[in-house]
């Protein structure tokens, strides 16, 4: 098995905690002490993992005594009882040694039932405990457990219920980050955790999906923080996650993410029968690998396709053999400072295509982009560039008229929103150029016709690195017909070349289909969504 995924070197290798003033050790014999109903003991599960989790968090401390670690970033697969830890990190501070008078403690989460996970956690343990029945009041109907002999106040809120600005918190638990729509309650509480002085934030999530949700950067932040790339004594991560290129079927590797299969949780035999599913069905697999493992899954959270089923059109293609054949470009231009691409369609002979891409990037631009890797790319033959910080539109023509010069284009696909200069150029060269509309009558059908070669393995490209991003980045939204049409989550997450792949597809596809959608509006719709 590999090993790289991420763990927490600490967490199991018997190294000691910092702990100068016991506060890590009396908030584990507290924690030892407490009820809980849903256990076998009942008591409070402190399994050695747990222990040292806690231990982690609230021993270490400056010589003032103030807390060392201000933010804690707890990113466990589903089944590992993140709920459990939260709700004992909440009653720590809410009336147990971490106990502060007048303090304000939440639970946040995206919507109201899951705010409630937590809180209902929290209140199962006080109704377990009968001398605190007189001091804890837990108001249900309001998601909050009160002390009132010490003005101080938990409660679960939620995004959809707003009135969360303005709040002053000692304490707060975000619950499922990943799942937050909007920055806007994770603003609130941050900055209400730092209006108070030794306050502590805990974010509690399975990892999620794509680059457009508003946990993606903090879980970066957090395994860089856990690999040593970046200092922050401040910031405790505690994730456990299988990376790329681990087996996801090796039960080692299982037991390596999941803390909690050493206990009985999550059942090794539900874990087995999900894997089994896995085998088969890429959509299992997808939720196999991100909540029973962790993963976090670059693509969209809504993707267009499977990126394995995709990487299996990869294989090296013989570009130099097509040069002679029929061929159909699509091309999907930029906003004047912004990538550019080129997409070459062949046919395979066999119902499926064969695609190249050409990408441009005005030169300028590159300093700007190198997260995205385009200096890498560049420097690899897979991405080219033009003068100045906008895209040279007489350097890209001129580029363009080269690839149809080298190649036997039938027709070029090109959106005539804002291609005036494009649509002269080509048809000044006598080149066949075909006004591609981006409204739905033309590309719903040529997104479903590219899906449809995808998923059926007859989609050739040659493994190029910047068109797998393009395609990684897509996000569907569905059309008020019921069809799917591309979108990206940021501006930053280009889907550009599938664009153009689609426009060059359908292209292709129509050459053998008269009565295309495009040209007549009586196409019927039908043939494409039962293919």
């Amino acid at each position: 098995m590999k090993t790289t995924m991420l763990r927490p070197t600490w967490i199991d290798d018997g190294s000691p905690i910092p702990d100068p003033f016991g506060y890590g050790e009396r908030a584990v014999e507290w924690l030892r002490r407490r009820k809980h109903p849903k256990a076998a003991s009942g008591r409070f599960d402190l399994n050695p993992v747990t222990e040292r989790m806690v231990r982690a968090i609230e021993g270490p401390r400056h010589p003032d005594r103030s807390r060392i670690v201000k933010e804690v970033f707890l990113g466990l697969p589903r089944g590992n009882r993140k709920t459990s830890i939260s709700a004992a990190l909440a009653l720590l501070h809410l009336c147990g040694p971490e106990e502060v008078p007048g303090s304000h403690l939440v639970s946040a989460a995206s919507t109201r039932k899951q705010a409630r996970e937590a809180f209902e956690e929290a209140a199962m343990i006080v109704a377990a405990e009968r001398k605190w029945r007189k001091h804890l009041r837990i108001a249900d109907h309001k998601n909050a457990i009160r002390f009132p002999r010490r003005r101080s106040r938990y409660e679960a809120v939620s995004s959809d219920a707003g009135g969360a600005h303005g709040m002053t918190l000692s304490f707060a638990l975000v619950d499922e980050l990943h799942a937050h729509r909007s920055p806007h309650l994770w603003e609130a509480i941050r900055t209400g955790v730092d209006k108070v002085h030794n306050s502590l934030l805990v974010v509690a999530t399975t990892a999620g999906a794509g680059t457009e949700n508003i946990c993606f950067e903090r879980w970066q932040y957090a395994c860089a923080v856990q690999r040593g790339e970046i200092e922050d004594p401040a910031f405790l991560p505690i994730i456990f996650a299988m990376e790329e290129g681990d087996d996801w079927r090796d039960e080692a590797l299982w037991h390596a993410v999941n803390p909690g299969l050493a206990y009985g949780y999550p059942p090794l035999d539900a874990m087995r029968r999900h894997a089994k599913e896995a085998e088969t069905a890429p959509g299992s697999r997808r939720s196999f690998l991100q909540f029973r493992l962790n993963n976090w899954q670059q693509y969209s959270e809504t993707p267009f396709v499977d990126m394995g089923v995709y990487d299996l059109g990869s294989d090296e293609i013989d570009f130099d053999r097509l040069k002679s054949e029929p061929c159909w470009l699509g091309i999907d231009l930029s906003q004047v400072y912004d990538m550019t691409c080129i997409v070459a369609c062949w046919k395979d002979g066999e119902g499926g295509y064969i695609v190249r891409p050409w990408f441009f990037l005005p030169e300028q631009q590159l300093s700007k982009r190198e997260a995205a890797g385009y200096t890498k790319w560049k420097d690899a033959g897979f991405l080219e560039t033009t003068p100045g910080s906008a895209i040279d539109y007489a350097v890209f023509h001129r580029r363009l008229e080269e690839i149809c010069g080298e190649l036997n284009v039938q027709q070029i696909g090109v959106d005539p929103k804002g291609a005036n200069p494009t649509l002269n150029a080509l048809m000044n060269k006598g080149l066949p150029v075909f006004q591609f509309s981006q409204a739905n009558g033309s590309m719903c059908p040529a997104i479903h016709e590219l899906e449809r070669a995808i998923v059926a393995g007859q989609f050739q490209h040659g493994g190029n690195p910047v068109l797998r991003w393009n395609f990684e980045n897509i996000r569907t939204v569905p059309t008020m017909d019921g069809y799917k049409r591309f979108h990206k989550g940021k501006s930053k997450d280009k889907i550009d070349g599938a664009i153009a792949a689609a426009m060059a597809v359908k292209l292709a596809f129509d050459s053998d289909n008269p009565g295309r959608a495009i040209d007549d509006p009586n196409f019927d719709f039908s043939k494409f969504m039962n293919m």
